[in-house]
């Protein structure tokens, strides 16, 4: 067993680690009081490779291992949340499936625009009656001659006032290979087709620039017969394929956001001085530094074996579950122990916990609850008993 990263892992770590000090963390906090979408900083990321990071390079793409695109992530994450979520978003449920259940003429078609930044990507499943719920997605489409007619809306979707390409959870007719689920089709929408409509921003307590599309609303928006992404009827079983293996992506969120919270904790206690000494040397922060340290080491641990065990091809259900609910509450446990330790400052934007804290909160709930996450091991772990 080698808990060694390979030298290509510790250049992606040490090339994202120089971004973030150069490209982010001076303009984090400004730009997140604004709230606007950061182009210029994801055109620059673009450059570097970072957008195509799930993409082969025949794409144009750099295709990088699971362990290294996790560790892309942690690292934006734990600079800039917002960040962190625009480009595993647009990496791990856009340019992923794409590339692994889309046709030659799609990967040709959408990939090599992707890997560049021309355009972003979004995934749509959640609706108002389909959260946690993934299969009672309501939305419709009904093919009609050489075209698919899409009425229905989705929401909170990430990406979604910025991206070019959609893929769009609907009903549609055609075969299932489970007669319980609803014949679900995954399809390929791009951003002008009529009858597509885009909603407001919605304001969230984080992740501000990282603009989330109140809704999406279709009305007998037509797209192309050859646009369904995997085959007709399948497309519950594309989105948890999907979800699984993203959800290591939103695991090293979770720790680099967790990470960032213990390096300004750590920071701070040594600063800090009250009754005579840093406030370090008080049993009760070392014990909440130590905790936070051991977690953290943990998350990451699941989240690598994770990546690791996807790149081997086996199934992750359940170590992909375990990594993002590891990341998930390690997430908020730290950037609260953290906030606890600044004591009264942390609560104040002069600092950067108070951003942290805030972003935290979104690791644990979105790309499946923590709650739903619990229910996907304890699945997996009663198979078969």
């Amino acid at each position: 067993m080698n808990f060694d990263l390979t030298e290509e892992q510790e250049m992606i770590r040490q090339t994202v680690q120089e971004f973030a000090q150069k490209e982010l963390i001076p303009i984090a906090d400004e730009a997140e009081e604004k709230g606007e979408f950061p182009r210029e900083v994801i055109k620059k990321a673009a450059d570097l490779g970072f957008l195509g990071a799930t993409i082969p390079p025949e794409y144009g793409g750099s295709g990088v291992d699971s362990i290294s695109a996790a560790i892309l992530i942690e690292e934006l994450s734990r600079a800039w949340t917002s960040i962190g979520t625009i480009i595993h978003v647009h990496n791990s449920v856009c340019c992923w499936p794409m590339n692994h259940f889309g046709t030659e003429e799609q990967k040709k078609r959408y990939l090599p625009k992707l890997a560049r930044g021309e355009i972003i990507g979004a995934f749509t499943l959640t609706e108002p009656e389909a959260g946690s719920d993934a299969s009672n997605v309501k939305t419709t489409a009904v093919l009609d001659g050489d075209e698919w007619v899409i009425n229905g809306s989705k929401q909170w979707i990430t990406n979604g006032l910025v991206a070019g390409v959609f893929l769009v959870f609907a009903v549609t007719d055609g075969a299932t290979s489970d007669p319980k689920k609803k014949p679900i089709s995954v399809l390929i929408v791009d951003r002008n087709t009529p009858g597509l409509k885009i909603g407001k921003p919605e304001r969230k307590m984080g992740i501000h620039c990282s603009e989330t599309a109140k809704s999406l609303t279709f009305e007998d928006c037509r797209i192309p017969k050859e646009n369904v992404l995997g085959k007709v009827g399948e497309g519950y079983k594309v989105g948890m394929i999907t979800l699984d293996q993203a959800r290591i992506g939103i695991a090293a969120q979770g720790v680099g956001v967790a990470q960032a919270a213990f390096d300004e904790a750590l920071k701070y206690s040594q600063q800090r001085v009250q009754f005579g000494q840093p406030i370090a040397r008080f049993q009760a922060i070392q014990w909440m530094l130590a905790e936070m340290a051991t977690e953290i080491e943990a998350a990451r641990l699941l989240t690598y074996k994770a990546a690791y065990l996807k790149d081997k091809g086996e199934r992750i259900s359940m170590e992909a579950a375990m990594a993002k609910l590891a990341g998930g509450e390690i997430a908020m446990k730290a950037a609260n122990m953290a906030l606890q330790i600044h004591g009264g400052y942390g609560y104040i934007k002069d600092y950067p916990i108070e951003r942290i804290f805030r972003d935290a909160k979104i690791v644990g709930i979105y790309e499946g609850t923590n709650e739903i996450q619990k229910l996907r091991i304890a699945g997996e772990l009663l198979k078969g008993k």
